[in-house]
C-alpha cells in the first residue's frame, strides 16, 4: 500500500463528500430569468425541494413542494440518489481512515487494512456513480425542456448547483480508483520473501565439526 497515495485519495473522498452535502441543500439547481420593466424583472430558481422566486428588489418568496408523490420521477430518483450518494460517502470514508496504512486504527495487519481500504475506495466509486447519475438526469430534463419549441412552461438553465455536484462526482471518482490502485491485495499464489536469518543451532554444528576434525594427541594404543 502506498501511503502518499492513500492520504491523496481520502482526501479527495472527503471533499467530494462535503461538496455533495453543500450540493442537496443547494437552491440554484435550475434558474430562470423573467424579463420585464426594472420593477417586475424577477428570477426564478428551484432545486429538489423547493421553488423560489426573487425580484428586483431583493425579496426573496421560496415555497416547498407540496407532495412528493406529485413530483416528477427524475426530481424523486435525484433525491434517493443524491441521500443514496450522502450515505455510501460516509461508509467510504469510515473504510479508509481505518484501512489507511499510516491509520493506528485496526492494528497492523497490513493485509486487513489494505482489503478494508479497497472498500473504502468501492464505496467512493458508488458515491460518485449516483451523484453523476442524479445530476445528470436533471440535467438533461433542464435542457430537454429548454430546446423543446413547444414546451409551455417556464424554461430554466443549469444553476451552480449541478455544477457542485458534478465536481464532487468527479472528486469520488478520482478517489476511489486511486485508494484501488493503492491498496493492491497480495496474490496467495505470489512468493512472499522473508530475510534470511542464520540459525545459531547451524553454528553451533559446524563448531562441532570443527572440533572432531581437530588432530588428537594420542595415539592409538593410549586408549588400551
Amino acid at each position: 500500500m502506498n501511503s502518499t497515495v492513500e492520504a491523496l485519495a481520502f482526501l479527495l473522498g472527503f471533499l467530494a463528500w462535503l461538496m455533495v452535502g453543500i450540493a442537496i441543500p443547494n437552491r440554484y439547481w435550475k434558474v430562470s430569468s423573467v424579463d420585464g420593466n426594472v420593477i417586475t424583472t424577477s428570477t426564478i430558481y428551484e432545486n429538489l425541494w423547493m421553488s423560489c422566486a426573487t425580484d428586483s428588489t431583493g425579496v426573496h418568496n421560496c415555497r416547498d413542494f407540496p407532495s412528493l408523490l406529485a413530483l416528477n420521477g427524475y426530481i424523486q430518483a435525484s433525491r434517493a440518489l443524491m441521500i443514496t450518494a450522502i450515505v455510501f460517502g460516509t461508509f467510504g470514508l469510515v473504510a479508509t481512515l481505518v484501512g489507511m496504512k499510516c491509520s493506528r486504527i485496526g492494528g497492523e495487519n497490513y493485509v486487513l487494512k489494505g482489503r478494508i481500504a479497497a472498500i473504502g475506495g468501492v464505496f467512493f466509486l458508488l458515491q460518485g456513480i449516483c451523484t453523476m447519475i442524479a445530476i445528470s438526469w436533471y440535467a438533461a430534463n433542464i435542457t430537454q425542456q429548454f430546446f423543446d419549441q413547444f414546451y409551455p412552461g417556464t424554461k430554466y438553465e443549469i444553476g451552480e448547483g449541478l455544477y457542485i455536484g458534478w465536481s464532487s462526482g468527479t472528486l469520488a471518482i478520482c478517489g476511489g480508483a486511486c485508494l484501488l490502485c493503492a491498496c493492491k491485495v497480495n496474490d496467495p499464489n505470489e512468493k512472499i520473501q522473508y530475510p534470511y536469518q542464520p540459525s545459531s543451532r547451524g553454528h553451533v554444528l559446524s563448531a562441532g565439526a570443527v572440533t572432531q576434525s581437530a588432530p588428537s594427541n594420542y595415539g592409538r594404543n593410549a586408549y588400551v
